[in-house]
């Protein structure tokens, strides 16, 4: 853990945020885990425990899609793309020994409408996602409307498998859809480029 006070506020808010949720988390919670006094948690953060939990989770938020971006901009075929990613969240639950799952999860079930800003991350956060997995079937030739479905089905299945991973406390279910969820997609971009090469046969000299 980092020695600077105001860094271990937030990786404390971070671990706990992830555990607990939102409402799950309390200012003491946060004081104990990170060892800081309580007066510093309001220098460093005047608006309190939302604005640190706001700041945890735009940092979070912003991890995930950095990371999601670059697995899927590394690799030309989606469908390799995508076993990755399913291979990276089974690696990160059984790391954490499945005490840990999406960062956004918990405060998204915490229904935090109270704290806007904090409901709007989460919002954006799964725009976010969601759009990047649509760019990248769209690249390989997917229609726009099938490559939303299939990034929504990626998505969701993984929010869930996590879910289902840790209750478990086992990864064969992420292999297993994985598998199914690659198929489609294998199939998906088949189509995409079998209708490209189609309409370019008909396209005039």
């Amino acid at each position: 853990m980092a020695t600077d006070t105001r860094t271990r506020m937030i990786e404390a808010t971070a671990l706990l945020i992830r555990q607990r949720g939102y409402h799950g988390t309390s200012l003491n919670d946060i004081l104990s885990a990170s060892g800081a006094p309580r007066g510093s948690l309001y220098f460093h953060f005047p608006g309190g425990k939302d604005q640190l939990v706001v700041e945890v989770t735009r940092a979070s938020v912003a991890d995930v899609t950095e990371r999601l971006g670059a697995e899927l901009a590394s690799e030309s075929d989606p469908a390799v793309a995508v076993r990755r990613i399913y291979q990276s969240v089974a690696r990160m639950l059984e790391e954490n020994e499945f005490s840990l799952g999406c960062p956004i999860a918990p405060v998204v079930l915490d229904a935090p409408n109270d704290v806007p800003d904090l409901a709007e991350i989460c919002r954006v956060a799964f725009e976010q996602w969601i759009g990047l997995l649509r760019q990248a079937f769209m690249r390989a030739g997917v229609v726009e409307q099938r490559a939303q479905a299939l990034a929504l089905l990626v998505e969701s299945s993984l929010e869930g498998l996590m879910v289902i991973a840790r209750a478990t406390r086992d990864r064969a279910p992420l292999a297993a859809v994985a598998d199914e969820v690659v198929a489609l997609v294998e199939t998906a971009v088949r189509s995409g480029k079998t209708a490209q090469r189609a309409a370019a046969a008909d396209l005039p000299p």
